[in-house]
């Protein structure tokens, strides 16, 4: 009796978005900037969105060599028509853009809180509405939101980025059940506390409210409710978001892929 060979070992298909259009806010920084560079290694012309003229012409610098390109886009996301006409024939749309305020509800500005539903859960509605025609019309396209832990759960002091956030994640279930006879996916990506300027803010905002050093609000506050005992990387949320942009996930759609170290294993 001979021995049956092994099945050939499956191949990876690697990420190839040659010829695709893909669009990344809050790109000139953090998870912003790690996925603009993750597309356009892939071959993507990603247009990258943000405030930060000098940080999108560090980001442009950074991309030299890489077989996509980057093209930066200084915007105000809270011009919303402005938003939903940049995202014209985009394949790829990526919403990453955010801000944060750590407050008391009694204490929260309500203007603060008007600018963060704006920029971090209407701005991606004009965009996906911008983006939809095209992707529409050849019958693809991806749309990754960067969501967070706090799209699952709640912390005290972050009500309007808790709100924004469990928003994004209704938003991004809709544009699913919607895009899926037109060859359009939609996902959220849910990451704990990453290592961007964002976090760092917060660890001051954090130290205030609570009345701890730094130091202590990293250990007690942050990742007190992760297994996972670091923040993440900004380049390992850029890796799932760009899975979520390539063939092997075409059947995943109104998900939240979680990347929170166990955070919502409680």
């Amino acid at each position: 009796m001979t021995a049956r060979s092994a099945p050939p070992a499956p191949q990876a298909t690697p990420l190839d978005l040659g010829g695709r259009t893909a669009l990344v806010t809050g790109a000139a920084g953090g998870i912003g900037r790690a996925c603009a560079l993750r597309l356009a290694a892939a071959g993507a012309e990603v247009r990258a969105v943000d405030l930060d003229a000098a940080g999108l012409k560090d980001l442009v610098d950074s991309a030299d060599g890489l077989p996509g390109a980057v093209e930066p886009h200084v915007l105000d996301l809270t011009d919303l028509d402005a938003a939903e006409r940049a995202a014209a024939g985009t394949d790829v749309l990526v919403n990453n853009a955010g801000l944060q305020l750590v407050r008391p509800l009694e204490e929260f500005p309500p203007d603060v809180f008007h600018t963060v539903l704006t920029v971090m859960l209407e701005a991606p509605f004009r965009l996906i509405r911008g983006a939809l025609p095209h992707m529409y019309g050849q019958g693809w396209g991806r749309i990754v939101n960067v969501s967070s832990v706090h799209g699952l759960r709640a912390s005290a002091y972050k009500s309007a980025y808790v709100a924004a956030k469990h928003g994004l994640e209704g938003l991004s279930k809709t544009a699913a059940l919607e895009g899926a006879p037109h060859g359009v996916t939609s996902n959220c990506v849910n990451p704990a506390y990453v290592r961007t300027p964002l976090v760092e803010k917060q660890l001051a905002d954090q130290a205030r409210t609570h009345g701890l050093p730094e130091e202590r609000v990293l250990a007690e506050v942050l990742l007190r409710d992760s297994a996972v005992k670091r923040l993440i990387e900004p380049e390992e949320v850029a890796e799932a978001v760009a899975y979520l942009c390539g063939p092997q996930a075409s059947f995943m759609t109104g998900a939240s892929v979680v990347l929170d170290g166990g955070w919502t294993a409680h």
